[in-house]
């Protein structure tokens, strides 16, 4: 007797129909699975053997065959436990299988016969609805996840018996759609009123927060600059709803979903002895790495210069194109990871290379040897370099607190918004995202901005993409100075955020 139950894989962070077919047919009693399964998929054949015995079910002394297709594209994980059960089920005649055409079917089995949770489940469903499935049944540990798909209603139980009993017509309830927005926390991170001085600093990270430009500071060590970066997610601009589903998909893919869904903006800080894989994602599954984690977030990498050179290079791509390719000897996998890059350095390897206040004691060589691990092009990449200097003790000793986060994100928000209405349509959600096209539109300037930029262009050696992201800044300054047009102060101040470009023409 042959049986077919719809099922979902996953190729990246997108879902695939599969279609798990049960064969029962004469031969020696026994499971085999085919269908390009994964060693978690292969051993799916145990899980569910125990699972229908401890569930009251009977099992077939005939040979069984499951067919797992497409045959062509790898099936990973234990998602597709419980498919194979129903489908065994509805193949020896214990459950019709009449009805069961518009549904998909995910979840593992315990020996037990109780639903586990699975990875994947918000790309499942939404490709499924996209596929034109009307309903899902998965397991109850994945329903506050599920419930932010509209569209598809979807069913969670917490066991087999649960299952089968909703399919022999028993009543059950889809689960209540809710709403992304509704769900968003408050903001996250260190508050500002707390950073002492450091106003030039403290302006830059707001800019780089209302346009999400890339952002360096540069400083000796004590400044501020970790904290600096650790209050930014405090002033991020909320999150649409796409962008939630969007990161929820990368995380719920990873097994790093805490919650239903991601509704802050992601905040990744790697340790500098992270590898090269770790950042762009790959293993034998081809897993999201750190620059695909942070999607529509911040990646900050602290110390900068300490990093690998090898293991910065591979930033330029990403940066520039907003996508990872993470290619493997079997599979290629394209994982969205447009994110923010927030990096700190001190100007020396003692750190304390134009303080004041202390003496450096590094020799030129040295001092140029460190800033030569950071090469031009990664620079280049980075729209905002901000100095971050010292902070006096005056500075320290006050106990007036500075302008709060939330004073800050109120402008960055009205920001946003402007930009998102420049951009409607367009898939683009900030000004730091522009095509050339987008900035030759949007970054028109007059005679008298032109010939500033001129200058700077000459004095400083800047490059192409130098003079692009010059505009780019100029233009989130103007929008967060409320203005329609780039004027010559906006020109003037983003041509202030480009102090390596500068050192290095001295």
């Amino acid at each position: 007797m042959l049986a077919r139950i719809n099922s979902f894989g996953l190729s990246g962070i997108e879902g695939f129909p599969v279609s798990v077919e049960i064969d029962i047919g004469n031969g020696l009693p026994g499971i085999e699975i085919v269908g390009l399964p994964d060693t978690a998929t292969k051993e799916s054949k145990e899980r569910v053997r125990s699972a229908l015995k401890n569930s009251g079910f009977r099992l077939s002394p005939k040979r069984v065959t499951v067919n797992l297709a497409p045959a062509d594209m790898k099936k990973e994980g234990s998602a597709f436990d419980l498919p194979i059960a129903l489908g065994m089920l509805c193949a020896t005649e214990q459950l019709s299988s009449v009805g069961l055409g518009d549904a998909i079917f995910v979840g593992e089995l315990s020996l037990g016969g109780e639903l586990g949770k699975v990875n994947g489940i918000l790309p499942i469903l939404l490709a499924a609805k996209e596929a034109g499935y009307r309903r899902a049944v998965i397991p109850a540990g994945n329903a506050e996840e599920a419930s932010f798909v509209s569209g598809i209603d979807t069913y969670a139980f917490p066991d087999l018996r649960s299952v089968t009993a909703y399919l022999a017509g028993g009543n059950a309830l889809p689960l209540e759609v809710r709403d992304p927005q509704a769900a968003a926390a408050d903001a996250h991170g260190e508050d500002l009123k707390y950073v002492k001085g450091q106003y030039a600093a403290r302006r830059a990270m707001e800019i780089a927060a209302a346009g999400g430009h890339n952002i360096l500071m540069i400083g000796p060590p004590g400044g501020g600059k970790t904290m600096l970066a650790k209050c930014l997610p405090s002033i991020l601009p909320d999150m649409s709803a796409e962008e939630m589903l969007e990161t929820t998909k990368i995380h719920s893919v990873a097994g790093m979903l805490e919650g239903g869904i991601v509704c802050r903006r992601p905040f990744r800080s790697p340790h500098h002895t992270a590898s090269r894989i770790a950042l762009t994602g790959g293993g034998a599954s081809a897993r999201p790495g750190e620059m695909s984690l942070a999607h529509n977030g911040v990646l900050f990498l602290d110390e900068l210069p300490e990093y690998p050179r090898a293991t910065l290079e591979i930033l330029r791509q990403p940066v520039e194109d907003g996508r990872i390719t993470v290619s493997r000897a079997a599979r290629s996998v394209d994982y969205p990871a447009r994110f923010m890059l927030v990096v700190s350095m001190n100007p020396c390897p003692c750190g304390n290379y134009g303080n004041p206040a202390a003496e450096c004691t590094c020799t030129p060589s040295q001092i140029s040897r460190y800033m030569a691990r950071i090469s031009g092009p990664l620079l280049d990449r980075i729209d905002i370099h901000i100095e971050v200097g010292g902070v006096t003790y005056d500075e320290l000793s006050s106990s007036e607190d500075a302008e709060d986060s939330a004073t800050v994100k109120a402008r960055v928000n009205e920001a946003r918004k402007v930009q998102l209405a420049r951009f409607a349509g367009s898939g683009i959600y900030c000004n730091a995202q522009m095509s050339g096209a987008d900035v030759r539109k949007y970054c028109a300037i007059d005679a008298e901005s032109e010939k500033l930029l001129r200058s700077a262009f000459a004095k400083l050696g800047l490059s192409a993409r130098a003079y692009t992201r010059i505009l780019k800044v100029a233009r989130t300054i103007a929008d967060l100075d409320g203005s329609e047009r780039v004027m010559k102060k906006h020109i003037a101040e983003a041509v202030q955020y480009r102090s390596l470009d500068r050192s290095r023409r001295i």
